[in-house]
């Protein structure tokens, strides 16, 4: 059968200052009508086992470690006993959620996962994490590119670039290589193309993503992590 993509939206509540903030989180499901793979699972374990049915889950793979996204990822994995993937680059940041336990697989730059009639390659995109990756299948024309490109541009995390130099090279060198054609699935908001977002690339080496910043509006938060206040440090082993 042929593979096929299900999104699922996953919300939380998030409290600063006193303010009650709603987050939104995109988790991706990949496969047929027997086995999937679930990317990015964020927070609500029972909605994304409700979309992924009675269908076996053969891998939770996480685009990077950051605490809002892999809040359901041993519920999810554990209802199959399927393996939890991730660079080993982000284990600092999985322990943030998860204090007692460390993921199955140790994903690689280029490493492959491979579900239904397709394979998913792993694209090492730091930047946003040191660990961060993509996940591009050939086959779909889609990558899986988690915080490290979303439709409004490079993620960030707290409404800020940990390492942009990083991961504008990422950008450049892995994902605007693609074919234009290639649908951008992120770990946040709506889809893209690469072709859409490709002709920005010299503004944003030029400065514009860091020029003239604008205080951020009160409002729902897009990204949770400024909402929770995490904070990486680059330089974690």
């Amino acid at each position: 059968m042929t593979a096929r993509i299900e999104r699922v939206v996953t919300e939380g509540v998030v409290d600063v200052d006193g303010v009650e903030h709603k987050v939104e989180n995109n988790t991706w499901i990949v496969g047929d009508d027997e086995e999937v793979i679930v990317i990015d699972p964020a927070r609500d374990a029972e909605a994304i086992l409700e979309k992924v049915g009675e269908r076996e889950v053969l891998a939770v793979v996480c685009t990077h470690g950051l605490p809002d996204h892999v809040g359901a990822a041993i519920e999810v994995a554990a209802r199959d006993e399927a393996v939890i993937a991730l660079h080993p680059k982000d284990r600092p940041l999985w322990r943030l959620t998860w204090s007692e336990t460390w993921p199955d697989i140790e994903m690689e730059d280029e490493g492959l996962f491979g579900v239904a009639d397709v394979q998913l390659e792993v694209l090492s995109t730091p930047g946003v994490s040191q660990g961060g990756v993509s996940l591009y299948c050939e086959a779909l024309d889609v990558v899986f590119s988690g915080k490290t490109l979303q439709a409004d541009g490079p993620g960030k995390v707290g409404g800020e670039y940990p390492a942009l130099a990083d991961q504008l090279t990422a950008i450049g060198g892995r994902l605007f290589t693609l074919p234009h054609r290639t649908r951008v699935l992120p770990a946040h908001g709506e889809e893209s193309t690469i072709g859409d977002l490709e002709p920005q690339f010299d503004a944003w080496l030029s400065g514009s993503l860091t020029r003239g910043t604008v205080e951020e509006k009160e409002g729902p938060l897009t990204d949770g992590t400024r909402a929770a206040g995490i904070r990486i440090n680059l330089n974690d082993e």
